[in-house]
């Protein structure tokens, strides 16, 4: 069962965005970000395509 998130459909804060800029860059893969920003992955990968980021794929 995926995790549940109490921060469902919450706006992005300008911190939030810096972050995921940062892990972005680092190479992190989408799931160590989610994490990392108690987002779910889905909300990461809209987020990143929307500011143009490309997320590591784990394979």
């Amino acid at each position: 069962m995926a995790e549940r998130f109490e921060r469902h459909r919450q706006p992005w804060r300008p911190d939030e965005i810096q972050k995921l800029h940062t892990l972005a860059k680092k190479g992190m893969p989408l799931k160590a970000i989610a994490k990392a920003l108690t987002r779910s992955e889905e909300s990461v990968k809209a987020r990143a395509k929307e500011d143009g980021l490309s997320i590591a794929k784990l394979h």
